[in-house]
This record gives structure tokens, sequence and C-alpha cells, in this order.
């Protein structure tokens, strides 16, 4: 493999995984929302508007940047009734053809991410609900989210194109 290929590879899987770890702590910061919001209206019965919907972005944000370290150490769902058995040239080979189809489907949910983000930010978005926080925010981390994802995607297609054709790289 050409070393610029072996570059992306090793600068975009520390990279993502980098920012996984970052990541992974955004669940304690959904959770301490949530226990504030729950202490707040149990003993002070004093409920917030903000608190839920908060969590939910949180949450929202978690998935989205996580998404390209989670395919990075192979932790996205797969059916696995006959790939387990294949060789992994057998599996490289699939895993091309399969990302290649993500790859594209990558790239509408980019043109649709951008899109929704430059309408949030042009006509200042907010959420129909009662707090009403601007969704731009959201927006441009799920933008990054998948640009990563797609970052990742990428990486994950040169080394399954290495393995196939038995040039792995180290």
């Amino acid at each position: 493999m050409p070393k610029a290929a072996k570059a992306y590879v090793r600068y975009i899987d520390s990279m993502n995984r980098a920012v996984g770890k970052f990541t992974m702590y955004m669940v304690l910061g959904m959770i301490g929302i949530l226990l504030f919001e729950t202490v707040s209206r149990t003993f002070f019965n004093h409920p917030w508007i903000w608190t839920v919907e908060t969590a939910q972005f949180v949450m929202a944000a978690y998935y989205l940047i996580g998404g390209g370290c989670s395919l990075l150490i192979a932790g996205h769902v797969r059916m696995d009734i006959l790939y387990e058995r294949w060789s992994a040239k057998r599996k490289a080979i699939a895993d091309v053809i399969t990302t290649s189809i993500l790859v594209l489907y990558m790239v509408v949910l980019l043109d649709g991410s951008i899109a929704a983000t430059l309408y949030a930010l042009t006509y200042g978005q907010v959420n129909y609900t009662s707090w009403a926080p601007p969704l731009a925010p959201i927006k441009i981390i799920m933008t990054l989210g998948i640009v990563l994802m797609i970052l990742q995607v990428v990486s994950q297609f040169i080394k399954d194109l290495a393995i196939a054709t038995g040039k792995a790289i180290t």
C-alpha cells in the first residue's frame, strides 16, 4: 500500500480513537443532567423544562460523534451467519463491497446534514417545544459526526482493500 494510504489510515484511526475516548464520557454528562432533574423534581418540587431535551441532545451527540470510533472497534451490529466462517480475505472482499455502498449512503447523509445545518443557521431554527432551544448546534454536531464516520469508512475501505489484495497495512 502507498505511504499516503498508510498515513491516512494511521491518522484517521488514531483521531477517531481519541474522539471516541472523549465521547464515551458524554454518557456521564447525560446521566448528570437527568440526575439533576430527578433530584430537583423529587426533593425540591422544581422541574426544569430544559433537562430532558438537553439529555436527548447529549445522547444524540454521543452516538453521532462516536460512530467513527464504533466502526473502528467493530462495535456496530453485524449479522455473522456466514461471515464469521469466512477467511480474512473473503471477509475483506465482502467488506470492500459493502463499504462502497456505505460510502454512498454516508455522502447522501452528509449532503442532507449540510443542508439542514445551513437552514438552521440561516433561519435561526429552534425546536418546537416550550423551551425552544436552537437546533444549529446539534445539527453542526450531526454534520461533524457524519464527516468523522465517512473518514473512518474510507480508512476501513483502505484496510479491507489491502487485505483483499494481500498487502495488509501494518
